[in-house]
């Protein structure tokens, strides 16, 4: 499969989650997910079975560790793409706050729209405003893409 294809498989995937209530800790297409969990399940699809297990998280992991867990555990299993690069299919990281690890995670559909699932909402396809663009922390593309 080329570049293209994963892109395209990965966009495609992450869009039929779209409407999948969100549920802390879940990865399972139209039953529940969180943004990482939105992730893993696009992994599943275009990838394969899941590079690691998934330890247990609170909602506050981040700011329990302060440490970068979720870009590490990334750029362990997915290339790392400069921020500048960013390119529909790539995996987009983002902080809540300055000084804080990065914990939200997105995948990118085209230069301007995203899909996420956040707390409160189902999966949804939004825009990358500057919101976001302003969090944007990390950003990494799936083996083959």
């Amino acid at each position: 499969m080329g570049e293209g294809d994963v892109r395209r498989q990965a966009i495609a995937e992450a869009r039929d989650w779209i409407g999948t209530p969100y549920l802390h800790r879940a990865s399972l297409k139209g039953q529940g997910a969180d943004c990482l969990g939105l992730i893993r399940g696009v992994w599943r699809a275009v990838v394969g079975p899941e590079p690691q297990g998934l330890p247990a998280y609170a909602p506050d992991w981040a700011e329990a560790t302060k440490a970068e867990q979720m870009a590490q555990a990334a750029g362990r299993h997915m290339r790392t793409v400069d921020l500048e690069a960013i390119a529909p299919g790539d995996v987009l990281l983002f902080r809540w706050r300055a000084g804080f690890p990065a914990k939200h995670a997105a995948l990118l559909v085209t230069p301007d729209r995203m899909v996420h699932a956040h707390d409160g909402a189902a999966v949804a396809e939004v825009y990358l405003a500057p919101w976001w663009r302003r969090r944007l922390a990390f950003a990494f593309a799936f083996p083959g893409a």
